[in-house]
């Protein structure tokens, strides 16, 4: 059976049609899904009682909620889906004051391989459905809550652009959530032929993970380096347009002794010139059996500031739920599969 969620209008334009609903009966589904989070479709009251059953004969909603959940001492929940294909995802709800932002996963695994984060570890193990990716919002206890959506979850987002721009298409399309592009950003560590899709269909912020300015270190330390390379995706950031609110910002975790030199910090500040952007400073969260280490806090701030005042803008990322796994570069479902099997 298909699944509902995830779909655009145009095709439950064809659902309608399908089951012998007339056209318009699509705008009512898709309001049904995607402002009223209906479970059943029982509860698709205006549709009539003969379409709702032809409906239920041909498709499901695709609501699948969370199997399990863990909470952090600062207030960060993380959460594990169960997708389509068996397989399991994990999914952040970070609150903050009058803010929640929720990073979502865009696969099961990565193929990216870079050698300080757990997600890499897993290996690859699937791509996520646009049903699997809008399900870890729709199926939200806290989804009513939410103020920003990252794509900094599970995988590399620009591996599975098909299913990460159709999801922020229906975020911010007028008859589902309505959003404003500028509260979705997506990551990516440089996919070039993928950024220049995204750029040109979609208006949503972009996030690049940079962490280290030259190209042999990086290589070392992010393999991905090897095929989408600084010299490929920087100039294309460079020549294009950022003065439409949309924001680029660089994701830099710190490792004491790497990559937190001066040398490293005139590269960034030679590299990031020509652009309007932002640097966010990560601190390393350590895995097991790694040779990184975080850099010391006076490093952290002294990065911040010489970035800043070089005219780079850059801030210091808080950390959040690394008590239960949930911080940057520590997502992985491969031991939590085991114990569900």
């Amino acid at each position: 059976m298909e699944t509902l969620i995830g779909k655009n209008i145009e095709e439950l334009k064809e659902v309608a049609a399908a089951v012998g609903l007339p056209g318009f009966a699509a705008k009512q589904m898709a309001q049904w899904l995607y402002r009223h989070h209906v479970r059943s479709f029982d509860e698709m009251t205006n549709l009539s009682r003969k379409g709702r059953e032809a409906l239920a004969e041909r498709y499901h909603i695709g609501c699948s909620l969370p199997v399990d959940c863990q909470r952090s001492v600062d207030g960060t929940i993380k959460y594990l889906y169960r997708t389509e294909k068996g397989g399991y995802v994990e999914t952040v709800y970070i609150p903050d004051g009058d803010r929640a932002t929720l990073c979502v996963s865009s696969q099961v695994g990565c193929k990216m391989g870079c050698k300080f984060c757990m997600t890499g570890r897993q290996g690859f193990e699937g791509t996520l459905s646009a049903a699997d990716i809008m399900n870890q919002i729709y199926s939200l206890p806290e989804r009513d809550t939410l103020t920003n959506i990252v794509f900094m979850g599970q995988g590399e987002s620009f591996d599975n652009l098909d299913n990460v721009l159709r999801v922020t298409q229906l975020l911010t399309a007028d008859y589902s959530y309505a959003w404003s592009p500028k509260r979705i950003t997506v990551s990516t560590v440089g996919l070039r032929k993928g950024m220049a899709r995204f750029l040109a269909e979609s208006d949503c912020n972009l996030a690049v993970s940079l962490h280290n300015p030259f190209s042999e270190e990086r290589a070392a330390m992010m393999p991905a380096e090897h095929s989408f390379s600084l010299k490929e995706f920087l100039p294309l950031l460079a020549k294009h347009d950022w003065s439409h609110q949309r924001r680029l910002s660089f994701e830099y975790i710190v490792f004491g002794g790497l990559n937190d030199t001066k040398a490293h910090a005139d590269e960034l500040i030679r590299l990031l010139a020509p652009m309007e952007c932002r640097v966010n400073l990560i601190r390393f969260h350590a895995i097991p059996d790694t040779p990184f280490q975080g850099a010391p806090e006076e490093t952290m701030l002294w990065m911040r500031d010489y970035l800043s005042h070089h005219g780079v803008t850059t801030t210091i990322r808080a950390s959040r739920g690394q008590d239960i796994y949930a911080a940057c570069g520590l997502l992985t479902t491969a031991k939590q599969k085991e114990e569900q099997l």
